[in-house]
């Protein structure tokens, strides 16, 4: 394509987003919601109106049945690929061996690089760090659902409610936990318990973040005067963001935590008691000589 051509194509692609924003503008917006903005912000934090039928048992939450859908999904992957991929491959990778490889000796590096105990670490940051991202994209493929009351909704991603995110800040600090027995016994427990307030920064560092991305996601769909263009730019690239740096950080400090309760290096002695073993070291030093004197 020339550049000539490009020009006319962003040229065109221009034209028509004013025509979808102009027409925006003229007609209007509000008419035709059924809840408030008030509301709709609220139930993406609490999720109290709208619940979704789990198997006609159970009312539950829409981001439960999100992560049951991406749960699966990673299963079925992943069971796909053990069968399927890895028996083929090859000792020169193709471009899905590579992309496979490349993911895996990133978590694999992490855990090497911040515990010397490090195979069950690497297995758990990987997953963690594979359902984050999946579950963050998940929001964007718009899986519909329908609510106790009739009305459809699109799933939300699983770690934007409250109680997922605590259950996976609680499961990092489980796996901290098992670093540190890991690596000095009984005593490891009481290394990570000292860290009280770690599951609780993770779970609402994590909620925090992706609830941020769903809610101004909510805010822009919601008004017909933003919802052309521009949900490209804030939806994409919001998730993807999101997705990236809250799968790095969640796993980065899971790693480094888990390499810290699991270091059993013996501590260097205290300033204060190197000072007093070098001042009785300098007071027989000075006795030797007077008494050679």
């Amino acid at each position: 394509m020339t550049k000539q051509e490009r020009r006319k194509t962003a040229l065109i692609f221009a034209v028509i987003a004013a025509v979808f924003m102009i027409g925006a503008i003229l007609t209007g917006g509000g008419a035709g919601e059924e809840e408030s903005i008030q509301q709709v912000m609220r139930d993406a934090v609490l999720h109290d109106l709208n619940k979704v039928s789990l198997f006609g048992l159970i009312d539950v939450n829409p981001g439960l049945m999100a992560g049951f859908i991406v749960s699966g999904i990673l299963i079925v992957f992943a069971l796909i690929c053990r069968i399927f991929v890895i028996p083929k491959f090859k000792m020169v990778p193709g471009k899905f061996q590579l992309v496979l490889e490349t993911a895996v000796g990133l978590f694999d590096n992490m855990s090497k690089g911040n515990s010397k105990i490090h195979g069950f670490l690497g297995a758990y940051i990987f997953a963690a760090g594979a359902y984050i991202f999946t579950g963050t994209l998940f929001e964007l493929f718009g899986v519909q659902a329908v609510t106790t009351g009739g009305v459809s909704i699109s799933l939300p991603a699983p770690l934007s409610d409250i109680n997922g995110a605590i259950m996976m800040g609680c499961l990092s600090y489980l796996v901290i936990m098992s670093g540190g027995i890991a690596g000095n016994g009984i005593k490891g427990i009481g290394k990570t318990l000292k860290e009280y307030s770690l599951p609780i920064s993770l779970s609402f560092r994590l909620f925090g973040a992706l609830l941020s991305g769903a809610l101004v996601t909510e805010l822009v769909y919601y008004y017909p005067k933003l919802s052309y263009v521009l949900p490209v730019l804030v939806g994409v690239l919001f998730t993807l963001l999101h997705a990236l740096i809250q799968a790095y950080v969640l796993t980065m400090l899971t790693s480094l935590f888990y390499g810290q309760v699991s270091d059993n290096t013996p501590k260097p002695p205290k300033e204060k008691k190197r000072r007093k073993g070098r001042k009785a070291e300098a007071e027989s030093a000075a006795a030797g000589e007077a008494a050679a004197a």
